[in-house]
């Protein structure tokens, strides 16, 4: 997990703390990482109205949960981040899957590892 991920979830980690506290005995011990404010699983309508307010706090365009994993996706292969790694990140069970899912991707990859070779080449 990158630093800033674990960084970010060390924060909400001590504010799930006050939470828990705030909520005294009606807290709920269920182990989530995101958890309601009486630590039950969230309803997926809280989930989407906190991402879009996130996303409108730091002017981004409005995106589905799930737009979130592919970009992710994209990202990850536009850095170089082998293919197999992605697969197992997202996880998918075949690399296939991830392969047909993010070809879109391929051909500006194709084109920089042509460039590459061409740099390695005229040494």
């Amino acid at each position: 997990m990158p630093s800033v991920v674990v960084d970010a979830i060390k924060g909400h980690q001590t504010r799930q703390f006050e939470e828990r506290l705030k909520a005294g005995r009606y807290w709920h011990q269920t182990g989530l990482v995101f958890a309601s404010t009486i630590g039950m699983p969230m309803e997926a309508r809280e989930v989407t109205r906190i991402l879009h307010a996130n996303l409108t706090k730091a002017k981004l365009p409005s995106v589905r949960m799930h737009d979130l994993r592919h970009t992710a996706a994209t990202l990850l292969l536009a850095q170089g981040v082998d293919v197999r790694t992605i697969m197992e990140v997202l996880g998918h069970s075949q690399i296939s899957l991830t392969l047909n899912t993010y070809a879109h991707v391929m051909p500006a990859l194709q084109a920089d590892a042509a460039a590459k070779m061409d740099a390695a080449l005229a040494l």
